[in-house]
């Protein structure tokens, strides 16, 4: 598959993505049982993953948007803009963070920083994909979808400069 100027293979299905979504719901609604906690989706890139697991949680929740942007094209610039901010008191509240993808880790915590600066009672971050190898910050993300190689991934909210968000899987791109 072309998108823009680059190729890109399957990686992952839409059936793959859907049953570990479930299961990240699963967790979540276990762990959070008897609480009412404020689910957090970082914008852009975790929209679809966002809209998919919050239909799973059948807990008493809220779930509100920021949006944050770190990357140009294919790479990531280190610089961390926050687009759009939160207007929900967090004080004291359960936080989920919800992600697409931590790779470098700077965006993740620089929004586990802000929160615990804001007081809450807890806050943890479910994100889709994890690149082990390309952390260079220690972020701590309980909730894991997958856990991928450092390679370039598109689809499922994902994009290429703007593409490839609405695709229904992830590809890679090819070598």
């Amino acid at each position: 598959m072309t998108i823009k100027d680059k190729n890109f293979v399957p990686y992952l299905s839409s059936e793959e993505i859907q049953l570990k979504v479930k299961a990240l719901a699963a967790q979540l609604n276990k762990d959070y049982k008897g609480t009412q906690p404020l689910f957090i989706a970082i914008l852009n890139g975790s929209f679809m993953f966002a809209a998919d697991l919050f239909k799973e949680i059948s807990l008493s929740c809220e779930i509100s948007f920021m949006k944050l942007s770190s990357y140009q094209e294919m790479a990531s610039t280190g610089n961390i803009k926050e687009l759009i901010g939160l207007n929900e008191n967090v004080f004291k509240r359960d936080v989920i963070i919800i992600e697409d993808i931590v790779d470098t880790g700077h965006t993740m915590k620089n929004v586990l920083d802000q929160f615990v600066d804001r007081g809450v009672n807890s806050v943890e971050v479910v994100s889709l994909l994890i690149k082990p190898e390309a952390l260079q910050n220690k972020v701590d993300v309980k909730y894991i979808g997958f856990e991928i190689p450092n390679k370039f991934v598109v689809g499922y909210g994902l994009d290429y400069d703007g593409f490839g968000r609405n695709l229904n899987a992830i590809y890679q791109l090819k070598s």
